[in-house]
């Protein structure tokens, strides 16, 4: 039976961050909502609860069932779940006499298995309330320069099983020794081991694939991508032959791209279908400025093109997806699925459409997690390192309506500036990079005529799965060339600029 650490969430910001420190230990942790506790079983070796938004003196404060975990394994509770437990069990939370938030450092720490090598005191606050007194039954362990309360635990006869609390956040970077902090209790107080790896993840996730398809067919739409590319690899392993993939050309891709990744899978034995649909695409996408209804019709038209594909094989059973953690957690986070921010471009409705079951191999997987596990199933570097592409492609990247001349001069642009980050070798630096065309025209000067042509924007963002971004800080001269390069051979283009936006307040990209 696989260990695992529990944790709920309470809405924190920072909760797959803690989620993501614990797999860092090759130890599975998985995040559940605070209000659907899964039964405790002999599987999860400890729990953790998250920090969250709300104020356990609010009206609104979020209520766990505290029989159904206190007592039954290794607790460890930061912030808002340390504010909980105090107020819960008898101690006093109030309201900061100002918001604590940013760099501490911990001061009359005491002898604990939880601080086991700190060398370093500083951590991170990031709270508004502040635990006045701690129940009876705890005891003090840390305290800052600012607060009495830092970090407090269960008494040895209080409950059955050691209840740890922090008033920081361990999970992040700033506190310096917050790995050290959790390895402590993932390891010395919960006892588990560090045995989930990617090649434990690889056998044993095989072995699952091949227990609930059985002989079963299995369809796969391909993107060129890492998911995708991993997902079909894992089932690839499990079932053989019996795995079909299609890899669907939008005409929305950059330049080359089709034939290249079709290109870049050979050798590796899959059973893949390229299938040229770009006038179906381009055809419906004619005069749609607004990028949402560009995304649900290359949506619709997708799902158009791979029903009638696939109702050319015989007997498919299953619908694999490429589906990762993050997009799980989402679903199912505590406040429902989250705000449409935009629609996302899958295979949704498909099982419905074509009455297949759906696997999904990834699904438990964080981003940097699957090139892991891809690098274990020996995938080519060049597929691995890929950057993430968005599945509408090139047409959240035109803002206006889309044309095959406007396609056509984005790919050109667009090759030029990731040829460049190659040749450059900063194309393995930054997590995603793309070309933007502009709704705009500027006037410009080339030889003795004057121009009034379209206007791109470099996009390039340093990240690990997306949710958060920093634009990359690419070499002056770099940006230099690439500018020069795409306005003396992209005739239509003649200006270019740089995107500095981070994610959040921006999006990677721009529709």
């Amino acid at each position: 039976m696989q260990q695992k650490i529990l944790i709920l969430d309470f809405g924190s910001q920072y909760t797959q961050l803690i989620a993501r420190r614990v797999r860092e230990l090759n130890v599975y942790s998985e995040i559940v909502p605070y209000n659907k506790l899964p039964e405790i079983n002999d599987s999860i070796q400890g729990i953790i609860l998250s920090g969250s938004p709300f104020s356990v003196t609010d009206v609104r404060a979020l209520h766990p069932e505290m029989n159904k975990i206190i007592g039954k394994k290794p607790v460890l509770a930061v912030c808002y779940g340390a504010q909980y437990i105090a107020k819960h069990y008898g101690g006093k939370v109030l309201p900061s006499d100002k918001r604590e938030y940013g760099k501490a450092h911990l001061t009359n720490i005491q002898t604990d298995p939880i601080f086991e090598g700190i060398r370093e005191p500083q951590v991170w606050m990031s709270h508004g309330d502040t635990i006045a007194e701690i129940p009876n039954g705890f005891h003090l362990l840390a305290g800052t320069e600012s607060i009495e309360v830092a970090a407090y635990c269960s008494d040895k006869n209080t409950f059955t099983q050691p209840v740890y609390c922090l008033q920081f956040h361990p999970e992040v970077t700033h506190s310096l020794d917050g790995k050290t902090l959790l390895k402590n209790f993932v390891t010395r107080i919960a006892g588990c081991t560090d045995s989930w790896t990617p090649d434990s993840f690889v056998a044993t996730t095989v072995q699952e694939l091949r227990q609930k398809i059985g002989d079963e067919k299995v369809l796969l739409g391909l993107s060129g991508g890492v998911d995708s590319s991993v997902a079909a690899m894992l089932l690839h392993r499990a079932i053989g032959e019996r795995l079909f993939c299609f890899f669907i050309d939008n005409g929305l891709l950059r330049k080359n791209e089709f034939e290249d990744v079709l290109k870049s899978y050979q050798g590796l034995g899959l059973n893949i279908k390229g299938i040229d649909a770009k006038t179906n695409f381009l055809n419906e996408l004619k005069g749609i400025s607004d990028p949402e209804k560009k995304r649900k019709i290359i949506g619709r038209v997708f799902i158009e093109v791979f029903e009638n594909e696939a109702n050319k094989l015989d007997d498919i059973q299953w619908l694999a997806q490429g589906t990762i953690y993050p997009d799980v957690i989402e679903s199912v986070s505590v406040h429902g699925p989250s705000v449409t921010i935009k629609s996302h471009h899958n295979v949704g409705g498909l099982p419905e459409k074509l009455n297949l079951k759906i696997v999904e191999p990834l699904r438990m997987l964080f981003k940097d997690e699957v090139r892991l596990v891809g690098k274990s199933l020996d995938l080519p570097p060049h597929i691995l390192k890929r950057h993430p592409f968005p599945g509408p492609g090139l047409a959240i990247r035109i803002l206006g309506d889309i044309t095959p001349q406007k396609v056509a001069l984005l790919q050109e642009a667009d090759a030029i500036f990731i040829d460049h980050l190659k040749k450059y070798d900063l194309y393995d630096e930054v997590w995603q990079a793309g070309v933007i065309l502009l709704p705009v025209q500027s006037v410009g000067v080339m030889g003795d005529e004057r121009t009034y042509e379209q206007a791109v924007a470099l996009r390039a963002v340093s990240s690990v799965d997306g949710m958060t971004a920093e634009w990359s800080h690419l070499p002056y001269d770099f940006l230099g060339t690439v500018s020069g390069e795409i306005i003396n051979n992209v005739r239509g283009i003649n200006r270019v600029v740089y995107d500095i936006s981070t994610k959040p307040p921006a999006t990677i990209e721009w529709e």
